[in-house]
Parts: C-alpha cells; structure tokens; sequence
C-alpha cells in the first residue's frame, strides 16, 4: 500500500473530519463510500444520519451493496438495525407507503430478511407481496402465451400420415389450390393432429444469488412460478453461493421463493452445475438457464469441463449474466468467452425479453442468432 492509499484508508476509517490532514482526493466511488459510512457512523452530525427518511435508508441499503463485499454488508446492516432503530421504521407502515415498492426495494428486504426480527418480517412480506402480485400481472400472460405457442408449435404434426390429416385445416390451407377443372383441392400443404409429447420439457433454472445478482433473483423467482404452473413443463429452481438450495417445493408462492434465498456470500457455479446435472434425466428435454456473473470461487477448470459435458449431452444451456433491467451487467468475460466456445453463449436479458427468450429455447432456435436479432449483449468463444 502506497502513501497516498494509506492516506485514503485512514481518510475513510477517521471520516470528513480529517479530511485537511490526510489531503488524498478521493474518488466518486471513494466518496459513495465515505458518504455511506458517515451515514451510519456519524448519525449525530448535522447533515449526515439517516434520520427518518424511508426513501433515504432504502438508498441507503442498497448503497452499502455496492461499495462493500458481502460480510462487511452484514455488519452495517445489524449496526443500522442496533444504532439507528431501523426495525421500529420498518414496523411503521408510513416508510413503507413512502418508499416506491419495486424489485430494488425487495431486493434490500430480501438481503435484510436474515437479520430481521419475526415482528419485522411480517411487515416485509406484505411489502414482497405487493411488488410480486404486480409483477405477476405484468409477467404471467406474455410468459403463459410465449411458452404455450412454443410447444404448440414444436408439436403440430407437418408430415402427417394419411390417418393424420386434419381435413379441415389442410382443405382451409389449401383453398387457393382450387382446380375448378377438376373440382377439387389439390393439398400441396397437409396438416396433421398434433402429436403428443411423450415426455414434459424440464425447465431448471440455476440462480446465482450473490449479492450482486439481487433484481435477477427477485425475476427468477418471478418467473419461475410462473414456468410452474403450465401443464407441460417441469420446472425445478435451484439458488447458490458456496452451498446450494432446491426451492422446487416452494415454487407455488413466489414470495415463500424470495424469503428462502439468502443474498450474499461466496460462489461456488462448479458445485451448484454438478447439482443441476444429477436433476437430469432426459437431456434432449431439458433446458438449463444459469443466472451468473461467472465470477466463480470454486474451481473453475472444472466448471468448464462441467458446462461442456452437459451441452455435449445434448441439453440446452442457456446463460444470463443478469436477469433485470439495471443496464450492462459487470461479469467474468474470460467466463463468458469460454461459454460460448462451448456452446452456450452468455448474454444480459431484461425481464420483458425472457418470455421470448424461452419460446426461442422451447423451440430449440439458435439462442446465440435469436440474441443477436433481439440486440442482446453476446459473447462470443474463439
């Protein structure tokens, strides 16, 4: 560490106080930084604190996910619940009807809900509620419509045998082949009854739950219940860190989902892969959808030798480096390039582009290509 780095360590440890002393400029980043601590820290100075601003203890918390690693998060947000009462703000329903409900907010209850006394939680949950009921409204439809017209269409029977034919449809079809010579239709286009599936797409949606990955939660979620609840799909929800966790069963309440992930932590995308792997039972009907950064902590050579022995058996891989509307994801791009070399290209994806995203999918389309028409952010192997 350099002069001027201990200058800014101690610049931000004394606070503004001694800023003439240590005369290190910081940086806009340093500052967000020094501004967040003072907050806390310094609560009884003028113009500093949290005071009784719901709006700026929203702020507030999703800040100090930005400027620190997870475990220091922890300890602000105890000293914040012990040092400024923040649990009596979150009882009162006032802050709640201040603060605009929206994934960003459930996402700090979410980072919150491990710390939060029983009495707390309720409230939150009604909060979570709220935002999931809305964005349920807005998801379900276009995702139910996109998903359905996918496997209609992957099963409608275009090479039908003579005891196929659908005559009502194929004589509609083919209507302008009328020969009034002949008086008949000649069927250039002949449509069978759909064949039934002989077996359910399995949908496993793999979530990293690093606190950098929270909005992309709050969606997976989301959407998850949603997958759930068409007929013809299985689908399974898997969240990791260093461990990882099977919400399968909690899949009918989104917000049972949301409250059983535990944002923060280390990644380990090698060990959550491996589990996902053992959910697979009939490759060529199973879709795959990683949610990650790929900043991995485990071992990464083996997460790629993992990766591409699930696509060479013949699953579909699909990777999001973020499932939210937040703007350009950071990643690993070294990660990234290297799924895409093995089959898997990683790409961000807004929440109103993921129902087409799985209709592409179902439909066994080239993701990379459909990526690409949609203007997606892609990767692309050597």
């Amino acid at each position: 560490m350099n002069e001027s780095d201990r200058l800014k360590y101690w610049r931000l440890i004394l606070g503004s106080d001694v800023e003439n002393s240590c005369g290190s400029a910081l940086t806009a980043d340093e500052l967000g930084m020094d501004q967040a601590l003072e907050s806390l820290y310094k609560s009884g100075k003028p113009g500093s604190g949290l005071g009784g601003s719901a709006p700026k203890v929203a702020r507030w918390l999703g800040d100090i996910r930005t400027y620190f690693p997870s475990s220091v998060v922890r300890i602000m947000q105890q000293d914040a619940l012990e040092r400024l009462n923040l649990q009596q703000m979150l009882l009162e329903p006032e802050m709640m009807q201040a603060v605009e409900a929206d994934v960003h907010l459930v996402a700090n209850l979410m980072s919150l809900s491990q710390i939060m006394p029983a009495t707390t939680k309720e409230t939150a949950r009604l909060v979570v509620q709220k935002v999931v009921d809305e964005l349920l409204r807005k998801l379900t439809n276009p995702m139910q419509q996109a998903v359905s017209g996918s496997l209609n269409r992957s099963i409608r029977n275009r090479r039908p045998h003579h005891n196929e034919i659908d005559w009502n449809r194929t004589i509609r079809a083919n209507l302008r082949h009328y020969q009034a010579a002949y008086r008949t239709i000649i069927p250039e286009t002949r449509i069978g009854y759909g064949r039934k599936r002989t077996a359910l797409k399995n949908i496993i949606l793999c979530v990293d739950q690093s606190g950098s990955m929270a909005t992309s939660v709050v969606y997976a979620s989301i959407f998850a219940a949603v997958l759930a609840s068409i007929p013809a799909i299985k689908t399974q929800m898997v969240v990791f860190d260093t461990a990882v966790v099977d919400l399968t069963e909690m899949l009918q309440d989104p917000v049972d989902v949301l409250f059983g992930t535990q944002l923060g932590g280390g990644t380990d995308i090698n060990k959550a892969l491996s589990y996902c792997q053992g959910l697979i039972r009939q490759p060529q009907e199973t879709i795959l959808v990683l949610i990650s950064d790929l900043y991995e902590g485990g071992n990464n050579n083996e997460m790629l030798k993992r990766v591409g022995s699930i696509v060479a058996s013949g699953v579909q891989f699909v990777t999001l480096l973020a499932l939210s509307d937040d703007g350009a994801p950071c990643f690993d791009h070294r990660n990234a390039g290297a799924f895409a070399t093995l089959g898997s290209p990683a790409f961000a994806c807004t929440p109103d582009q993921f129902p087409d995203l799985m209709a592409a999918t179902l439909s066994r389309q080239d993701i990379g290509l459909w990526a690409a028409k949609a203007g997606l952010m892609t990767t692309r192997g050597k």
